[in-house]
């Protein structure tokens, strides 16, 4: 009797030491993975001056205005790594930032102008790769000051996303080019359509639909003297070509109009823009991924349009 009680209190010892050290491991594990957090792609100048590189970063924050403040330091931090160049040590300051739902602003200080053309293009593609990366923030737009950042060629860069930068943006990032666009947006009465050419210095690794839409969303320039169509706080979401259909998706501004023109004049005014280009035939206009809304009410984005020339001047 007495041995079966010895053998009990082993047991029981044993037992207890055993999940003793199961804790003890599942602690570790456990700290171990607190330790891991989570990893970002920090994305720097190379000494060249000819391309960005991502540098993995580990953190453990996960406030999205706590990780902002983070990330944006190590953006001006210099790397470990000594051939990257952080994008906020380049002359130029940045003056305060603003989180309107998932867009962030980023004012800077003049010196940000004072880049050299190629420089500032690969900053710019830094800061958006690196910061699009925190949840809930989808895009990016710069300021000077209070005023929105403009090209070389003077039109407002307006709002960016990862999308609009390659991932090694190495030398098609470099490549400039100047096209010929017609584009067409509203006469005075808004009720019909006219065709403006307009020439755009761009940056390649844009798509040319994409660049056609962005277009028409900046609106007219004032020697085109024509109307605007399209509420100028739409987010272009994406732009694709497949089988000779070029699919948009704008955000729901899209579907709030400012302006005093006609359902047919938006529409057709995206539609007739982009079918100018050789390689779209059609065009499907979704709104946050979806077709099954309509606009203004009465014209289904459900519908593939075909380029129709009927209420052009």
């Amino acid at each position: 009797m007495a041995w079966r009680k010895m053998s009990l209190k082993q047991t029981g010892k044993y037992f207890f030491l055993l999940l003793l050290l199961t804790a003890c491991i599942c602690a570790c594990a456990s700290k171990e993975k607190r330790q891991e957090g989570k990893s970002y792609q920090i994305y720097y100048v190379n000494k060249e001056g000819t391309a960005i590189s991502p540098y993995e970063y580990t953190t453990e924050t996960t406030d999205r205005e706590a990780l902002l403040n983070e990330l944006l330091q190590q953006l001006g931090t210099a790397s470990e790594k000594l051939e990257y160049k952080p994008p906020l040590e380049s002359g130029f300051s940045l003056l305060n930032y603003s989180l309107a739902e998932d867009q962030l602003i980023l004012s800077f200080d003049e010196g940000y102008k004072a880049q050299e053309k190629i420089a500032e293009i690969l900053v710019r593609a830094s800061i958006v790769r690196t910061l699009t990366q925190i949840e809930g923030i989808r895009y990016v737009s710069f300021q000077i000051k209070s005023e929105p950042l403009t090209d070389a060629s003077g039109a407002v860069v307006g709002i960016m996303n990862a999308e609009q930068f390659v991932d090694n943006a190495g030398n098609e990032i470099n490549t400039y080019e100047k096209v010929k666009l017609t584009l067409y947006l509203a006469d005075e009465s808004g009720e019909r359509l006219k065709p403006v050419n307009r020439t755009v210095v761009y940056n390649s690794n844009i798509s040319m639909e994409r660049l056609v839409v962005e277009q028409l969303v900046g609106g007219p320039k004032e020697s085109e003297k024509a109307f605007p169509v399209i509420n100028p706080e739409t987010k272009v979401i994406s732009v694709n070509v497949k089988d000779g259909i070029c699919y948009i998706d704008f955000d729901s501004a899209f579907l709030t109009q400012i302006y005093n023109v006609t359902s047919e004049v938006a529409i057709y005014s995206i539609v007739d823009s982009v079918a100018e280009l050789s390689n779209v035939n059609k065009v499907q206009i979704s709104v946050n991924g979806s077709t099954t809304v309509s606009y203004k009410e009465n014209i289904s984005l459900s519908t593939v349009f075909e380029r129709s020339l009927e209420i052009v001047n």
